[in-house]
């Protein structure tokens, strides 16, 4: 169900979910058809019988059997049947597609327990090498890239952003937010990795439901892609395709440290007083940070 922008246009909305009818690959869902009533917009997709992954990863559905778990192995390859069809929306299609909204419960299971990519309620597609427009900031809080504050220029970089918190939450079994921590400040999942890493704890943030049973050098490469993948600066992530090459380990994670990643100040955040949607990360460059303060 799409609650339609008028702003859009009718037609272009239209366009763009017919364009999006024809794409076809293994980690897409394919959408079916539309239908438009009383103003609302009907997306139909494909029927996907094991529903979507943030159950079995949070296990948040009541009615949803406990003994059904995600293995290491099922998630290993739910996350590269994601970055594999995040690649052919980036690069291989005939237009740029950007998703705009990945996270765990916008991704579904098939019968094998393919991850499917789904829901293009917020996708916008532009040309190859063509600009993207400035639109009004959409996405879920936790996943939102910290440029999107600023120039509100959704780009295959800020779902590449979205991409990494999505690595982590499946790796390590916890959402980008943490609602239930006692502190007054909501823990990021991306902070809560990095500050592991700094004390030499990396491995001990995946998912406890796993009972140690996982590759312990996949769980690590997870780990530090999902970092790099969320870095502050947009032009220290990968692309779709070297995403691709780290996963089948054809190629090694740039070199990478805790400390690299770490360009934030809490306390300077916090002086600041920035609004929660604008810093959807306190994993914030300090350049960032003085962008944002400069434009107030």
């Amino acid at each position: 169900r799409v609650s339609h922008d008028s702003k859009q246009g009718m037609k272009q909305f239209i366009a763009e979910v017919v364009s999006i009818g024809r794409l076809q690959h293994r980690n897409l869902v394919r959408l079916l058809g539309y239908c438009r009533r009383k103003g609302e917009l009907l997306l139909v997709y494909e029927y996907m019988p094991n529903g979507s992954l943030d159950k079995y990863v949070f296990g948040c559905d009541h009615n949803h059997n406990d003994n059904v778990k995600l293995n290491w192995s099922q998630r290993f390859h739910v996350i590269k049947g994601i970055a594999s069809g995040l690649h052919y929306l980036h690069d291989e299609w005939e237009k740029v597609i950007i998703h705009r909204d990945i996270k765990a419960s916008n991704v579904l299971l098939d019968n094998q327990m393919n991850g499917r990519l789904g829901d293009f309620g917020l996708a916008r597609l532009y040309d190859h090498g063509v600009d993207p427009q400035t639109t009004h900031v959409v996405g879920t809080l936790g996943y939102l890239a910290p440029e999107l504050a600023r120039t509100g220029k959704a780009t295959p970089v800020t779902d590449v952003y979205a991409f990494g918190v999505f690595v982590l939450e499946v790796t390590c079994g916890r959402r980008p937010i943490n609602q239930s921590s006692d502190e007054d400040n909501q823990l990021m999942l991306v902070d809560w990795v990095l500050e592991h890493w700094q004390k030499g704890s990396l491995i001990d943030t995946v998912d406890i439901k796993l009972q140690g049973d996982y590759d312990t050098d996949e769980a690590c490469r997870l780990l530090k892609l999902g970092l790099l993948c969320s870095h502050p600066f947009r032009n220290s992530r990968p692309n779709m395709r070297q995403v691709l090459e780290y996963l089948d380990g054809d190629k090694p994670l740039p070199e990478l440290s805790p400390a690299n990643l770490s360009f934030y100040v809490m306390s300077m955040m916090q002086n600041e007083g920035f609004d929660d949607c604008i810093m959807s990360s306190s994993v914030t460059s300090l350049a960032t940070v003085s962008d944002l303060s400069g434009a107030r």
